[in-house]
């Protein structure tokens, strides 16, 4: 093939992807001089990637496979629009081979790598025979062709438990299943390949040795198509849940200098066996002492701003100068590592609730203000809907410091002064993640978040006196705003003669009500909470904060007000508060607990009990697909399943009773 068909310079860029990869790639690509081209689907129609980009192409209704996932759609945009280019992002079609092979018929420049060079390494069996071939090391493992269930747990036994289950096509976590036993292995792959068929098409499987407590080490590699190939170090993603990446950073603390020289040379020894072309990750697992070589990506990572802090390249810059067909602007030697830097993805989820997603639209959007050392790549803003369709990464918050240490500092500093409402996140999670001994210590493996579940999801303790002086507060100087211009009652507790005094109940979660009395006029403003009195004075700094001093201490605080809930940021953490209507009518519609409902908008991808089945405490029902992970519904008590109110493909809203359970007699 001729290079100059599969590189060459563009002028117009069509991303075929959303959210924070599509806003991240715009920014590097108007920063080039390129016009930039959108894609979005009919839930995405008033996303921020859609606003960024210069002009946008509606592709289809709001399920993936209808709209990003649908290649033909995505070709006819880019024709449309006179794109002679498309960067894929990641996720959706970045590592279909169908996807760039169409590219390249249909005369476009792929941001990335060859068909070919996808199939040899998008493939983890594939790409496992390759690797070994190729003299990098290996975790022992069944990466053949044939899949019958006999076979795969042959393999299993003569590899010996703990095993993985993994689908082959796959990555980030899905289709990927922990075997202890043989007794568990059958329903594991069942389960991983239905994931595996619904995520990416293809339900093949491989099975790999299980490494226990095990470092997951990865190696940025990138190469141009004059046959230059370069790593610009690793990351460790020890960090995570379920399979998911939640905390990255670069340079990884586990290693040492001869030991990342080896990972990297190993990583450069992989990509050199496809004479890779474009941006990639070599991953490997670490038990501590030697790496094996897990899967490569052959695409632009989730986590790639952390290399990019410790080297100062812009990737998404490289990518597309690689693109162009131009050599890659740094030798070996050149790329130099410098301080270190830490990620924490924001989701959309409730780590109270098992971390379960959380749609909505978002009502309050604030990050910190611009500092050096701290980075934000987000696709959301306030008053944009998060929806059911597609994964809940709303943004990543990055640090970068010259020591690692300070760099979890950094980081921490930036997730406490992020407030997003309207929606839950995991925001509180992750502070107490990164600020765990353990962590600061590098005492971690890839089952840690799991064992410290409990710990690290505890709520905040219970409002105090500063609480419940800034929720008064909070209100109050919410009121002022309202009052009309130039107005005396815009004074914090202004009254034309004497004092007067107002009450407020609050309740926190479904604990006890508290009652704070406000007493106004002439003279100090005072608070009293039981028998405490405290002078109170409120200054405000910025929309949603204020400096609140009470007996002279003055302390920063952060309030936001949705009706008659409360949000709260003091030096002590995050809470929530209800303030109680004085006015009563306070009433809240629930559903019985006999009713299984769908937690939020899904589709049902299996029933896993029958009608008039007997069940235990926590006997699964049934599984729906959310936000493109897996969440099973189990019985709230013990009782028999009385009926059944769907089927498996319903594509059902949040709320709707699925199935109804009658208890146990006592």
């Amino acid at each position: 093939m001729d290079r100059a068909k599969l590189y060459r310079r563009f002028r117009t860029l069509l991303i075929a992807n959303r959210g924070e990869i599509a806003c991240r790639v715009i920014r590097s690509a108007r920063a080039m001089g390129l016009r930039t081209v959108a894609v979005y689907s009919e839930a995405d129609r008033d996303a921020m990637h859609v606003a960024m980009a210069d002009e946008a192409v509606l592709l289809g209704p709001a399920r993936a496979r209808d709209s990003y996932l649908n290649i033909e759609r995505v070709i006819d945009a880019a024709k449309k629009t006179g794109a002679e280019a498309v960067h894929p992002g990641y996720g959706f079609l970045s590592e279909n081979a169908a996807f760039a092979q169409a590219c390249l018929d249909a005369g476009l420049v792929f941001v990335g790598p060859t068909a070919e060079m996808m199939t040899a390494m998008g493939s983890k069996s594939g790409s496992k025979a390759l690797m070994e071939k190729a003299g990098v090391p290996l975790v022992p493992g069944y990466h053949g062709e044939a899949q019958d269930e006999a076979t795969l747990a042959k393999a299993a036994d003569r590899i010996g438990f703990p095993v993985l289950v993994k689908a082959s096509a796959g990555g980030g976590g899905r289709g990927m299943r922990a075997v202890n036993s043989a007794g568990e292995l059958s329903a594991a792959i069942v389960s991983a390949k239905r994931e595996a068929k619904a995520a990416f098409g293809d339900d093949r499987m491989l099975i790999e040795k299980f490494v226990q407590n095990p470092r997951h080490i990865e190696v940025q590699i990138i190469g141009d198509s004059h046959g230059n190939l370069l790593s610009l170090w690793e990351r460790e993603c020890t960090l995570q849940r379920r399979h998911q990446k939640v905390i990255e950073e670069a340079p990884s603390p586990t290693l040492d200098a001869t030991q990342r020289e080896a990972v990297c040379a190993a990583a450069r020894k992989a990509a050199a066996a496809v004479s890779y072309v474009g941006a990639g990750t070599i991953e490997f697992v670490s038990d501590g002492k030697d790496v094996f070589f897990i899967e490569m990506n052959t695409r632009l990572q989730v986590e790639h701003p952390v290399t990019e802090l410790i080297t100062g390249v812009d990737l998404v810059e490289w990518q597309l100068r690689v693109a162009f067909g131009e050599k890659l602007p740094m030798g070996q030697d050149e790329i130099k590592l410098h301080g270190h830097a830490i990620e924490a993805r924001v989701y959309a989820e409730n780590p109270q609730k098992n971390f379960m997603p959380s749609v909505g639209r978002i009502k309050t959007w604030r990050t910190p203000d611009a500092v050096d050392g701290l980075r934000i790549d987000a696709g959301y803003r306030g008053g944009d809907a998060v929806s059911p369709y597609y994964d809940a990464m709303l943004a990543k918050v990055i640090a970068w410091a010259p020591t690692r240490q300070a760099a979890i500092e950094r980081l921490n500093r930036g997730l406490e002064e992020t407030d997003v409402r309207g929606i839950v996140t995991n925001i509180p999670f992750l502070s107490a993640l990164i600020t765990h001994p353990n962590v600061r210590a590098n005492t971690i493996d890839t089952g840690f978040i799991e064992r410290e579940l409990k710990k690290l999801t505890e709520s905040s303790g219970e409002a105090g006196d500063l609480e419940l002086c800034a929720a008064v507060a909070a209100i109050v100087d919410g009121e002022q705003k309202s009052a009309p211009k130039d107005s005396p009652w815009q004074t914090f507790g202004w009254m034309p003669v004497g004092r007067r005094q107002r009450v407020f109940s609050f309740r926190q979660g479904q604990g006890a009500e508290h009652k704070v009395t406000l007493h106004y006029g002439s003279g100090p403003m005072t608070l009293s909470i039981g028998k405490h009195d405290f002078v109170v004075a409120i200054s405000p700094v910025n929309d949603g904060s204020f400096d609140l001093t009470i007996d002279g201490m003055k302390s920063r605080v952060t309030a936001v007000i949705e009706g008659h809930e409360l949000y709260l940021r003091t030096r002590n953490g995050r809470f929530d508060l209800h303030w109680i209507d004085p006015f009563g009518g306070e009433t809240e519609e629930q559903v019985g607990e006999d009713k299984i409902v769908a937690p939020l908008p899904g589709t049902v991808v299996a029933l896993l009990a029958e009608e008039g089945a007997t069940l235990e405490k926590g006997a699964a029902i049934l599984t729906l697909e959310v936000m493109k992970m897996e969440q099973t519904l189990r019985a709230p008590f013990a009782g028999v399943l009385k009926k059944i109110k769907c089927k498996v493909g319903d594509i059902v809203g949040e709320g709707v009773e699925l199935a109804e359970i009658e208890p146990a007699a006592s």
